[in-house]
């Protein structure tokens, strides 16, 4: 799929990418949502499917936090409190161990959520606003949000199907 330019093909692809994961994250055998059974966001480290959703939920929401600290006029902070941008596989291991009780269950529902707020937030935003200036260094707002929306939820549709297939 085509990196998003526009606000529509930005909620595009959200939505096609979402909608692919889902249905891969409906054939995750209960027995071994918790099991470390994929590659790890750090090298040399195992993951869970159940952590891999919990990092894209901490994905989006830290996305609707920069937009809500913005609209607060709020310091950015990027990516996220006390973390740098080469520290990136700190902030998933963040993410995995505040999810770390939640069931399948309420991770799936969590991530419908984010993703839904994340919509939300695409859809009060002009095409303009999303793609028009540089919002964060070089990137637009629209090229932001992708990068933590579509594009994680197609990298993750690929770890999950690749796993799958193994069974």
């Amino acid at each position: 799929m085509a990196v998003p330019a526009t606000k529509d093909d930005l909620l595009a692809a959200i939505e096609k990418t979402f909608t692919q994961l889902d249905k891969d994250l409906d054939r995750v055998p209960a027995a071994a949502t918790r099991q470390a059974v994929l590659d790890g966001h750090v090298k040399g480290t195992t993951m869970s499917p159940a952590d891999l959703v919990a990092y894209l939920i901490g994905w989006n929401q830290q996305v609707l936090t920069w937009h809500r600290r913005r609209a607060e006029g709020l310091p950015d902070e990027f990516p996220a409190p006390d973390i740098k941008w080469n520290e990136l596989g700190q902030l998933a291991q963040r993410y995995y161990a505040e999810h770390e009780t939640d069931t399948w269950e309420s991770l799936r529902t969590q991530l419908v959520e984010a993703k839904n707020q994340i919509i939300t937030l695409v859809k009060g935003y002009s095409n303009d606003e999303l793609y028009g200036d540089p919002w964060y260094g070089k990137w637009t707002m629209g090229r932001m949000i992708s990068f933590n929306t579509s594009s994680p939820y197609a990298n993750a549709r690929g770890r999950i199907r690749a796993w799958l297939r193994t069974l």
